[in-house]
């Protein structure tokens, strides 16, 4: 089974009229040089280096500019990722959000789909390619960034609306399941000519 992602201008292009209270829209061009800061962790098309980190190749620029925000303002934070974002302006943060959406990100199950985590599935599908914009995808990120990941939400280290009350009840062997089923996932993330 493979299923294909494609994020990029096209929506941006397509929404229309911005709205004083809606986020500016990127420039992936400008957005390409500020990932230069980027690439040692994420990688400059979006595909970690470091098993510690995310993939955000092919991730919808919303989801991104939300991250990256959160980071900046503090209501999300990490040793590296608070100190990284704390110097980007909201342009900044748009224009890498759409540099990185812009990557296609393609997945290849090679499992039977009937194995797929169901409490993950309508979010996060069940290639790992996210459903909705709000959602990461989860397809070839390493089971130890994934598996850290949810028990920081079990912990209420990070928290979420959605993501907390799911992994409240968690066993670590249902953490480590889950994180194993995306992290064997294949992923592919090309960034187009």
């Amino acid at each position: 089974m493979r299923a294909v992602l494609v994020l990029g201008l096209g929506g941006l292009l397509l929404a229309g009229t911005v709205r004083a209270d809606q986020p500016a829209m990127g420039d992936p061009v400008a957005g390409k040089k500020i990932a230069g800061q980027c690439r040692t962790c994420h990688g400059i098309d979006g595909y970690a280096k470091i098993p510690i980190a995310p993939h955000i190749g092919g991730e919808p620029a919303s989801y991104i500019r939300d991250q990256l925000t959160a980071f900046r303002n503090g209501t999300r934070t990490h040793e590296m990722m608070s100190v990284v974002a704390k110097s980007l302006t909201d342009q900044q943060i748009s224009d890498v959000a759409s540099w990185y959406a812009y990557p296609v990100a393609m997945a290849t199950l090679t499992a039977d789909p009937s194995g797929a985590p169901e409490a993950c599935t309508a979010c996060h599908g069940i290639d790992g390619i996210a459903l909705i914009e709000q959602a990461p995808n989860l397809a070839g990120e390493t089971n130890i960034y994934i598996d850290t990941q949810l028990k920081a939400f079990r912990l209420g280290k990070r928290t979420h609306e959605v993501m907390s009350a799911v992994a409240a009840d968690m066993t670590d062997a249902e953490i480590r399941a889950v994180a194993d089923w995306y992290g064997s996932v294949k992923l592919e993330i090309t960034v187009p000519d």
